[in-house]
This record gives C-alpha cells, sequence and structure tokens, in this order.
C-alpha cells in the first residue's frame, strides 16, 4: 500500500507491506524505496515493512531543501506517527544509516532495535569531505545522471559489475529522476553530519551491522571497529560484495535480517 502525507516541509511518500513486527527500512543516497524490493518480498509474510522514500527521492517532494540529517530524522518520526507506531525496529543502508542513528539520538524510546547496513557512526574526516565536494562541483557543472552514470557502479564489486551488469545498469537507470539540488542536499547533510558513536555505546537496543568486505564507499574496518560499542549486536560480514547488500548478497542480507528481528523478539 503506498501513502504520501504531508509534513511541515514537504510530502512524504512510503509503503506498507504485510503485518506484524514494524520494520522500517532506510534506503541510501541516489536510491529510493525500491532498493528494498527483495527484503520486503523476503520479509512481509511475517512482518509489516515501512519503507519510505526520502525527501528528493521516489515520489517524496523535496519542498524546503533539507539542512541536515536530522531532518530526515524528523521526516521518519512523522511517518510512524501517522501510523500510530510507537516502536519499531529500524535498518538504514548508507545515508539511511546516518539517518538511523540521528533517530536513535533523538528518539531512543522509539526504537525495539536498530542496523546499519553498510553504514557508519563515525563523521566523514577531511578526505571524505573533500571528495563529497568535488563531487557536489561536478553535480553542479554537469547533468546530474552524468554523476550517478559513474558513480553507481563504483558501489558494487567488480565481479558483480560483471556478471549482473543488467542489475547494476537498472539501478543506474533509477537515478535518472534525481535533481541536481536533492543530490546536493544530500551531500551537504551528510558532509556536516557528526560523529554519532557514542549513539552506539549508549544503545540500550540490540544494533546490526551488515558489512561488505570490499566497500570502497564505507571502509569496513572502521565499521569492525564499531561493533565492540554496543552492549549487544549481530555482526555479518560477507566477503566478495561491496557496498550493495540487498542485490550483491540478496539471501545473506534477507536471513540476516529475519535472524536479528527474530533475536529481538525473543
Amino acid at each position: 500500500m503506498q501513502k504520501i502525507i504531508a509534513t511541515l516541509n514537504s510530502t512524504q511518500s512510503y509503503s506498507i507491506h504485510g503485518k506484524g513486527e514494524p520494520i522500517l527500512l532506510l534506503h541510501g543516497f541516489a536510491e529510493d524505496s525500491r532498493i528494498w524490493n527483495e527484503q520486503v518480498n523476503f520479509l512481509k509474510n511475517n512482518y509489516q515493512l515501512i519503507v519510505p522514500d526520502l525527501r528528493g527521492s521516489g515520489a517524496s517532494i523535496i519542498g524546503s531543501k533539507p539542512t541536515s540529517i536530522e531532518d530526515f530524522a524528523n521526516d521518519i518520526k512523522q511517518i510512524l506517527d501517522a501510523e500510530n507506531i510507537s516502536r519499531c525496529i529500524m535498518l538504514g543502508h548508507s545515508m539511511g544509516g546516518y539517518i538511523t542513528l540521528a533517530f536513535v539520538e533523538k528518539y531512543p524510546a522509539s526504537l525495539h532495535a536498530f542496523g546499519l547496513i553498510h553504514s557508519s557512526a563515525y563523521a566523514d574526516n577531511e578526505e571524505k569531505k573533500e571528495a563529497r565536494l568535488k563531487s557536489i562541483s561536478f553535480i553542479e557543472e554537469h547533468d546530474p545522471f552524468e554523476f550517478i552514470k559513474t558513480t553507481i557502479p563504483k558501489l558494487f564489486a567488480e565481479s558483480f559489475n560483471q556478471q549482473h551488469k543488467e542489475k547494476v545498469d537498472e539501478l543506474v537507470e533509477q537515478g535518472k529522476q534525481f535533481s541536481k539540488e536533492a543530490l546536493i542536499a544530500y551531500y551537504k547533510a551528510m558532509i556536516n553530519r557528526p560523529d554519532r558513536t557514542q549513539v552506539l555505546i549508549k544503545a540500550t537496543v540490540p544494533v546490526l551491522f551488515f558489512i561488505g568486505e570490499e566497500d570502497k564507499a564505507v571502509n569496513p574496518q572502521d565499521t569492525i571497529e564499531q561493533t565492540s560499542l554496543p552492549v549487544v549486536c549481530k555482526v555479518k560480514l560477507v566477503k566478495g560484495i561491496a557496498h550493495m547488500g540487498m542485490l550483491e548478497a540478496t539471501d545473506e542480507l534477507n536471513e540476516c535480517i529475519d535472524e536479528f528481528i527474530k533475536t529481538v523478539q525473543h
């Protein structure tokens, strides 16, 4: 079921699938809710999946441009409030993980558990900030799809690019939806986000880490270091994949999420 709600600054589109424990799935940069299709199909018979399009992605209008990761977290809270969901399990991919951490920091009582899928609690270091600023400059000077075409394939392991080119091409094609304003707003929000390792240290609920050994977007070693911070966590490190486990390691991610949810329930 597709829904749209008006928020203070925009409109928020999200879909709901199945019934049961509420599980909210947050997509990352230059994606929309469709990135979770395989996980939704696998989980919807046992759980209620809430899958938003972030502002400027999918069917969600960017409205007044988000200025921070916290803005996105507030948008998600409005969706949960609209659905009368007091607590859920939240899983975020990449930028969606940054938003998840901001949500945990502001609304800790709203979560039973949370997960970082190819994501990190560390703030950008200077090298990463510089790379993002260069990307912003490129986007400002070119059609945003030119940026998408060069960026998306780099998120996958080389072997996946070679063996499943059609899946990479499909994700690239979906990138035609993005405006310059949306992509730049996402980058600025990521650049300005703070370190949130304290969120992991203070977490009173279970935390899931899903890590790709060949990930070049989020340093796997950084994430591995963070797995020692929460009191209770589940860690899955997958060889041969990079940043896009939803497509690169569909079965492993599906089973990992399912096992994590069941552990939280019991």
